[in-house]
């Protein structure tokens, strides 16, 4: 489910399209009069400024669009006997920039940038409020696709550490709940060495938290912990003991969050 924007105590849907972003216009109208939100956006497709912006959008980024159908509505736009609705404008012009939803959660959607415009016609201050808003859910979600990405990159490494154990610490007389022991004991391996306590302890001391001290690390933790699954898997392929291992992860732990944390803390001397 996309996520909402709250502008001005109004609640306002998303959507992704064919990599285009949408907001409802069909929301923003109701700021204005929640009960005539179609009349509203009916009026601003009258519009001939409105007709030409439109169609500028779609020439710009829609090469199915149809121009001979969009220059009959551009004659006809700002005459008392010209209307217009978003799904007309949609199946004669073959447009993209608008999304005519029906159904219960339904309602007219927009480009952004169409919707921005929308918005700047019915209110200017709700429009800068709606794009201020629009940028702080892109930031907010920019910063959960890099927390996303150390997230995979950790569990990638984590496969390449599942190897080695499989390969080195297993044999094949083992039943599976031992094997499974052996991999647990393994990721508690690299919890003491960069979080210092083991996955039980951290459960019974985070008796209210959902997952693993894992799904609650930093970026800078779960970036630690992708480089000591590596180094762990080439220890274990060295065949290094557990506790000469754990030292030497520990220390790399130690050197790396230093380094981490260091690198994302602002210099506050100015000195080059």
């Amino acid at each position: 489910m996309k996520p909402k924007l709250q502008v001005l105590d109004q609640t306002i849907s998303t959507s992704t399209k064919d990599g285009f972003e949408y907001i409802c216009i069909t929301d923003i109208a109701r700021y204005k009069n929640s009960g005539r939100t179609d009349d509203l956006i009916r009026n601003w497709l009258r519009n001939r400024n409105t007709i030409e912006f439109l169609g500028m959008w779609e020439q710009l980024n829609n090469p199915n669009f149809k121009p001979v159908e969009f220059d009959g509505f551009k004659k006809e736009a700002g005459l008392n006997s010209f209307t217009l609705t978003p799904k007309q404008w949609i199946e004669s012009t073959a447009a993209i920039g608008l999304i005519s939803k029906a159904g219960r959660y339904g309602g007219t959607y927009a480009q952004k940038d169409i919707a921005f415009e929308f918005a700047s016609w019915i209110s200017v201050e709700f429009k800068l409020y709606l794009i201020k808003e629009f940028q702080r859910l892109k930031e907010q979600e920019f910063k959960q696709l890099g927390w996303d990405i150390k997230r995979n990159l950790a569990k990638v490494n984590y496969l390449i550490h599942a190897d080695a154990i499989k390969e080195n610490l297993i044999p094949e007389t083992l039943t599976q709940q031992q094997i499974n022991f052996v991999y647990a004991d393994e990721a508690d391996l690299l919890n003491v060495a960069l979080f210092g306590i083991t996955a039980k302890q951290w459960r019974e001391a985070n008796p209210d938290l959902d997952g693993n001290m894992r799904d609650h690390a930093n970026v800078h933790q779960l970036v630690c912990l992708a480089n000591l699954e590596s180094m762990n898997a080439h220890f274990i392929e060295e065949c290094l003991a557990k506790p000469e291992r754990l030292i030497k992860l520990n220390e790399l732990a130690i050197r790396q969050m230093r380094v981490l944390v260091k690198a994302a803390t602002p210099l506050l001397s100015g000195d080059d």
